[in-house]
């Protein structure tokens, strides 16, 4: 450790102050056990801080500015002074208190606008990692579906909006080996509060309604795609818009898209 360079940093003022954190003082505490010369250097500042504590209660470093100026311009005052040196050396050591005391609140006040930028450059790393994980999540989601839409073996079905919405619409890419369909709903309309859109798997005849999952999240989700399992013998796919949380048959009134799979 360098002695001289740890002494004049101000961290030794920030300690008598009380003004570090517990783990720093811990750190400030074990040096004055092992270096004499930081223990020694400890002992006069808080020398002078009770010398200034006795001379000023409460302290108020312009009051006491003022008065030192005040009595400094006073003829009356600067002749007495220059008969007596001790009270030239007094005012200098008021002096000086006060210069230490308002140095140690400027290092006080950096000390602290540090932890500010050092916590703020945590939180924006934090979120700038965050964003990666959230870029990668997307290109891995982007290259499995482009995986999808390139595989023979996907069926595309595409679902027309029916009464309840005409303009509605959404496609659904069904691997029959893997048992999963992949349901775009970009133009599906934003659901009600309280409301959720339910896929169903259709049998035609007679017609049979299979749940297959719910879109949930959907006004979070960007993309508007989104994978469920289907391991049904699907003749048609429907999405309604049910009471959040799903139905157990669904609402035909709210059916919003409805489109059959092509004859293989």
């Amino acid at each position: 450790m360098d002695i001289e360079e740890y002494i004049s940093s101000g961290i030794l003022e920030l300690y008598v102050y009380g003004a570090l954190t517990e783990e720093e003082s811990r750190e400030v505490s074990k040096a004055l056990k092992e270096h004499p010369e930081i223990r020694k250097e400890v002992e006069e500042i808080e020398h002078a801080l009770q010398q200034l504590s006795s001379a000023a209660a409460p302290y108020n470093p312009d009051v006491l500015l003022s008065s030192i100026k005040e009595k400094l311009a006073d003829k009356d005052v600067i002749r007495i002074e220059r008969k007596s040196k001790t009270k030239w050396v007094s005012y200098i050591g008021w002096a000086a208190s006060i210069v230490l005391l308002i140095g140690l609140f400027f290092l006080i006040g950096d000390n602290n606008e540090l932890r500010e930028q050092l916590n703020s450059e945590k939180a924006r790393t934090a979120r700038m990692e965050q964003q990666i994980a959230d870029a990668r999540d997307d290109a891995e989601k982007t290259r499995e579906l482009l995986a999808v839409l390139r595989d023979k073996d996907v069926s595309r079905i595409q679902l027309q909006g029916q009464n309840v919405a005409p303009e509605a619409y959404a496609t659904v890419y069904w691997n029959k080996n893997e048992n999963k369909a992949y349901i775009d709903a970009k133009d599906l309309p934003e659901p009600p509060r309280g409301k959720v859109y339910q896929v169903w798997s259709l049998k035609l005849e007679p017609l049979t309604p299979t749940s297959i999952g719910l879109l949930d999240e959907f006004s979070s989700d960007e993309n508007k795609i989104f994978t469920l399992e289907n391991a049904n013998q699907s003749e048609a796919f429907g999405i309604t818009l049910e009471p959040e949380g799903g139905s157990e048959s669904p609402t035909m009134d709210q059916l919003y898209v409805l489109g059959a799979v092509a004859a293989p």
